[in-house]
């Protein structure tokens, strides 16, 4: 009997999920198109700048500076004047805007030190950090073979040789891709299990339950057993159809060892998504405290920025975090091939605070029901 309660509820839950066509748009939505642009979209490096070019000068040392910015740093340059600089920055055409003076190789032939305007639109913080560095190197390199009459690349005296382990090809697509997985994972199964609840309250069909012979135990294992086996599965399709499909993106660890540990996770995170339901009590309450908590969790948890360079007070405090323990668990499967004799301390972690986090929510749901 307790079992067939349990069963029959997660079955209504689930057929109240199909029902909400706003939460299937934003499962489908998080496991494929989002995990999709994450992996393909611009990295923050300098990636399709697009740079103008002033040339007053119009001497063979000009030219040869502004044919020199090729893709995929930077976009074919614009040849524009001096009138349309200002405009074409205020407008937001250029990220930058070379300005090479007249005689200016006359000048650099003649031992004089002539200088360039760069002018860049900081607005585009990541570009403009980056790309400023990258101009002023072609635009030297150029300028010393100018005047140097060949092209030469002196011999390091010490060379110093790279081995990129994990992700021989430096490819930010292929971290993106997994973090918004990872990240996806903690945030539907919160979102899921409280909306549950709290759809259960605003149409009226708590009091059904209260009237039936269930625990409130057992319609809150449903409700996280349903909400639970939905994420699992949407992000198990994400991460071999999408991820391994469609992206090609190699996984080199265990992934029976990364289910078992987002099962915790999932379990440890549906019961977050049930207290946060009881404490907001309505739909509008419960977004505005899911930022409050969805947010600084994702970013505190090592997903979006390394934790070893956080305050110290701040990783200990995020311990108490299943998630913490999730992305460091995830990241260390699925990036490095960790197997079980690295990853058992967050696996450990996991299982014990999702217990805490279950019977602490199970409280908050007995005296909701009240």
């Amino acid at each position: 009997m307790f079992s067939s309660n349990i069963v029959q509820l997660a079955i209504k839950e689930l057929r109240g999920l199909v029902r909400d066509p706003v939460m299937l748009i934003l499962i489908l939505f998080s496991f494929t198109v989002s995990v999709y642009t994450n992996a393909t979209s611009a990295p923050e490096t300098l990636n399709r700048a697009s740079i103008a070019i002033v040339d007053e000068d119009q001497s063979p040392l000009s030219g040869r500076i502004a044919t020199s910015f090729y893709p995929p740093y930077f976009m074919p340059p614009q040849m524009i004047t001096v009138s349309e600089m200002d405009r074409r920055m205020d407008s937001g055409l250029d990220t930058f805007a070379l300005d090479i003076p007249p005689n200016f190789q006359r000048d650099l032939l003649s031992g004089k030190s002539p200088v360039i305007q760069l002018n860049v639109d900081a607005t585009r913080t990541s570009q403009a950090f980056t790309g400023g560095g990258y101009i002023q190197s072609i635009v030297s390199g150029e300028v010393s073979e100018f005047l140097q009459r060949y092209r030469t690349n002196a011999a390091p005296q010490i060379d110093l040789s790279l081995r990129s382990r994990f992700n021989p090809e430096v490819n930010k697509g292929w971290v993106n891709a997994l973090n918004g997985i990872i990240n996806n994972i903690t945030m539907l199964s919160i979102i899921l299990a409280g909306a549950a609840l709290i759809r259960e309250r605003e149409h009226g069909t708590i009091e059904h339950l209260l009237v039936m012979p269930v625990t409130p135990f057992e319609i809150m294992v449903s409700k996280i057993g349903a909400m639970g086996l939905v994420v699992f599965v949407a992000s198990a399709f994400s991460l071999l159809v999408v991820v391994r499909g469609l992206l090609e993106i190699p996984l080199y660890g265990s992934l029976a060892l990364f289910f078992l540990g987002a099962a915790l996770q999932l379990f440890a995170a549906t019961s977050l998504g049930i207290f946060l339901a009881t404490v907001a009590g309505t739909m509008p309450q419960f977004g505005l405290l899911l930022m409050l908590v969805l947010l600084p969790i994702q970013v505190l948890s090592g997903a979006m920025t390394p934790r070893e360079s956080m305050p110290e007070i701040v990783q200990k405090i995020m311990l108490v975090a299943p998630d913490t323990h999730f992305v460091m668990l995830a990241q260390a499967v699925l990036f490095r091939g960790a197997g079980l004799d690295v990853v058992w301390p967050q696996l450990l972690a996991l299982a014990l605070i999702g217990p805490v986090l279950f019977f602490y929510s199970l409280r908050r749901f007995r005296a909701f029901l009240k």
